[in-house]
C-alpha cells in the first residue's frame, strides 16, 4: 500500500510536469510563428512552415533524446536551456532584424555615400538574406530540445518504477496532447494579445519552476545539483529583466525597421498593428503611416485616392445612396467618404474590434491622446449615429443580414489582401453570391481587388470570380497610389447598365470629393491593350478551393523575386 501511495505521487508529479511543458511547448510554437510572421511579413506562409519545421525538429529531438546518458539531470538541464532560449528567442530575433536593416546605412555613412547608393546587394544583400532564416533556426533548435522531453520523462518514470511500465508512452503522450490544448487556449484567451517578449518571459518562468521543483523532488538523483539550481536562479532573474525591459528593448528595435517614429503599438486577437508619424513642417500636421503585420495599410499622404477609388465609383454608380454596407474598413476612413454621400444608415462589418476601437476612441498615453490625429483623419466617422457597426466573421455575419432580409443600395468591399487562407473565402464565389442577395437591383458594389501590377492573376481572377457569382456587369479598373503603387478594384451591377455606362453618363460629379476628377474617373477603366491577354486561363475562386490564395503567393513571390 505503501509502494502504491509512493508510485501514485510520482506519476500526479510527472503527469504534471507534463502537461505543464506540453502547453508551453505548444505557445512557443505560437509565440515564433506569430512573431516571425510579424518581422517577415509573409505571415500566411511563415506560420505554417514553422510549425511544420519544429515539429520535425521535436521527431529529432525525440530520437537524439537517447544520447542523454543521464535522464534526471539531463531534464533539468534541459528546461534551464528551453527557458532561456524561449524568454530570449524574441529578443534575438528582433536583433538580428535590426541590425541587419541598419547596416547599409551604417556603411554608408561611414563612407560618405548618398543614401540611394547605400549598399544592399553583394555580401550585403545576402546578410539581409541571411537573416530572414533565423527565425528558423530559433524554432529549430528550441523545437529539438522540446522533442526531448518526452522520451527523458518517459525514462525517469521507468526509472522511479524500477521496472518497464505498462502503457508508459500512451499515458506520457495523454498528458501532453491535454496539456498541449490547454497551452493553445492559454495562447489564445491571454498571451496573443500582449508583448511577445512578455509572453516568452511568462512561459519561460513555467519551464523554470518546472526545473527547479524536478530538482528538489529527485534531488538525490541529479549530479551536480547546486549549480543546476544556481543555474535555475540566474535564468530566472534574465527571465524577469526580459520580462519588465523586453517589451521597450523590442519596440527599440522595431522602430529601426520603419522609415518614422513610432507612435503607437499592439496586438490584438487577430494581428499586429503599429502607427507611425513623421512631422513633416512646425505648422503642418504629422504624416501617419498605419501597418498591420508590417504590412503598409495606409498613408496620409495619400490614403484619401485610395478611399476616393473605392468608394467613389460605385456610389456615383448606385441610383441610391441611403442604405449602404462596408465589409472591412476598420479604420474609419471609407465611412468617412461614405458619410460625405448622405446616407440615411451604414452598417459597417469588421473582425478585430480593437482596430475599430482604436480609430473610434481616444486612447491616452502619457498624458497624450496618441490617436488624435487618427480620429481628426477620418472625421470621428465611428461617431455618426448613422453608422451601425457589427463586430464579426463578414462571412457569417451576411448570413444574418439575409435572414433579416436586408437590401443596401452599396456594397463596399475593403478587406485586406488574400494573403492567408482564412482570407479566401471572403474572395470566393459563394461569398459573392451572397453580396449579390444584398445588393438592390439598381445599385453597385466596388470591391479591393489588389494591384493589377504587381498581382496581375489575382486581380484577374477577383474580377472573374465576381461575374461567375451572379453578377450581370463586372468591370476593373485601376489607379496609382504612391504608398501601394499600382491599384485596383472591382466594380459590379446587377442589372441594367454598366457601371461605365452610369458614370458616363454623369455630367458632373454629384459629391465634391476634393480630388478626384470625371476624367481621373473615367480614366480609371482604362487599361494597356494587352493587358487581359491570357485572361481565359485565369481560374475562379470557389470557396475551400484556395486559387486566390494562391494566386496572390505566387503573384507576389514573383514580384519578390522569390520564385519564377
Amino acid at each position: 500500500m505503501a509502494q502504491n501511495k509512493h508510485l501514485l505521487k510520482h506519476n500526479i508529479a510527472i503527469f504534471s510536469i507534463m502537461a505543464v511543458l506540453a502547453g508551453c511547448g505548444l505557445i512557443y510554437q505560437y509565440l515564433l510563428s506569430h512573431y516571425a510572421g510579424r518581422v517577415l511579413g509573409a505571415i500566411e506562409t511563415v506560420i505554417f512552415a514553422m510549425i511544420g519545421i519544429m515539429i520535425v525538429a521535436m521527431g529529432i529531438g525525440a530520437f537524439l533524446a537517447r544520447y542523454i546518458k543521464c535522464h534526471f539531470s539531463g531534464f533539468a538541464w534541459l528546461e534551464l536551456a528551453i527557458a532561456l532560449l524561449g524568454s530570449t528567442s524574441v529578443l534575438f530575433i528582433s536583433g538580428a532584424f535590426a541590425f541587419t536593416h541598419s547596416l547599409p546605412a551604417i556603411i554608408g555613412e561611414t563612407f560618405g555615400m548618398p543614401p540611394d547608393l547605400f549598399p544592399r546587394g553583394g555580401l550585403i544583400g545576402d546578410i539581409l538574406k541571411l537573416v530572414e532564416y533565423l527565425p528558423y533556426v530559433i524554432g529549430f533548435i528550441l523545437g529539438m530540445m522540446i522533442g526531448a522531453e518526452i522520451p527523458l520523462i518517459a525514462r525517469v518514470r521507468e526509472s522511479l518504477y524500477g521496472e518497464h511500465v505498462k502503457h508508459n508512452t500512451g499515458d506520457i503522450y495523454g498528458m501532453d496532447y491535454i496539456g498541449a490544448g490547454v497551452g493553445a487556449a492559454i495562447w489564445i484567451w491571454l498571451l496573443i494579445t500582449i508583448e511577445p517578449t512578455v509572453a516568452g518571459a511568462l512561459t519561460a518562468i513555467a519551464n523554470i519552476g518546472i526545473g527547479l521543483l524536478f530538482c528538489f523532488l529527485y534531488y538525490s538523483r541529479i549530479k551536480a545539483k547546486e549549480v543546476l539550481i544556481v543555474g535555475h536562479i540566474l535564468a530566472g532573474s534574465i527571465i524577469y529583466t526580459v520580462a519588465i525591459y523586453g517589451p521597450s528593448w523590442d519596440q527599440a528595435m522595431e522602430e529601426i525597421l520603419y522609415q518614422d517614429k513610432v507612435v503607437h503599438h499592439m496586438n490584438t486577437k487577430y494581428q499586429r498593428i503599429v502607427l507611425t508619424e513623421r512631422v513633416m513642417a512646425p505648422d503642418k500636421p504629422p504624416l501617419l503611416t498605419f501597418y498591420i503585420n508590417g504590412r503598409t495599410q495606409f498613408s496620409g499622404n495619400d490614403e484619401h485616392i485610395y478611399h476616393a477609388m473605392l468608394t467613389y465609383p460605385a456610389l456615383a454608380a448606385s441610383a441610391r445612396q441611403d442604405n449602404i454596407l462596408v465589409i472591412g474598413g476598420g479604420d474609419g476612413l471609407a465611412l468617412r467618404d461614405i458619410l460625405r454621400w448622405n446616407p440615411k444608415e451604414v452598417t459597417l462589418i469588421d473582425l478585430d474590434p480593437m482596430i475599430v476601437d482604436f480609430f473610434s476612441t481616444p486612447y491616452e498615453k502619457e498624458g497624450e491622446i496618441i490617436n488624435e490625429a487618427i480620429l481628426k483623419l477620418n472625421d470621428f466617422s465611428f461617431s455618426d449615429p448613422r453608422v451601425n457597426l457589427i463586430l464579426g466573421d463578414a462571412f457569417i455575419e451576411v448570413d444574418t443580414l439575409l435572414q433579416q432580409n436586408k437590401t443596401f443600395d452599396t456594397i463596399i468591399v475593403d478587406l485586406p489582401d488574400p494573403s492567408h487562407p482564412d482570407l479566401n473565402k471572403l474572395y470566393s464565389t459563394r461569398f459573392y453570391a451572397k453580396l449579390l442577395l444584398l445588393l438592390t437591383g439598381d445599385g453597385a458594389i466596388s470591391i479591393q481587388s489588389t494591384s493589377p501590377y504587381h498581382a496581375k492573376n489575382t486581380f484577374i481572377s477577383i474580377g472573374k470570380t465576381v461575374k461567375h457569382a451572379g453578377f450581370a456587369h463586372v468591370e476593373q479598373y485601376h489607379h496609382n497610389v504612391p504608398s501601394f503603387g499600382e491599384w485596383g478594384w472591382t466594380i459590379a451591377t446587377k442589372i441594367g447598365l454598366t457601371p461605365r455606362q452610369r458614370l458616363v453618363r454623369l455630367k458632373e460629379l454629384p459629391v465634391n470629393d476634393h480630388w478626384l476628377s470625371r476624367g481621373k474617373l473615367l480614366g480609371s477603366f482604362e487599361f494597356g491593350k494587352n493587358f487581359f491577354i491570357g485572361r481565359e486561363k485565369i481560374k475562379i475562386n470557389r470557396l475551400g478551393s484556395g486559387v486566390i490564395y494562391q494566386y496572390h503567393l505566387n503573384d507576389w513571390q514573383t514580384e519578390q523575386g522569390i520564385s519564377h
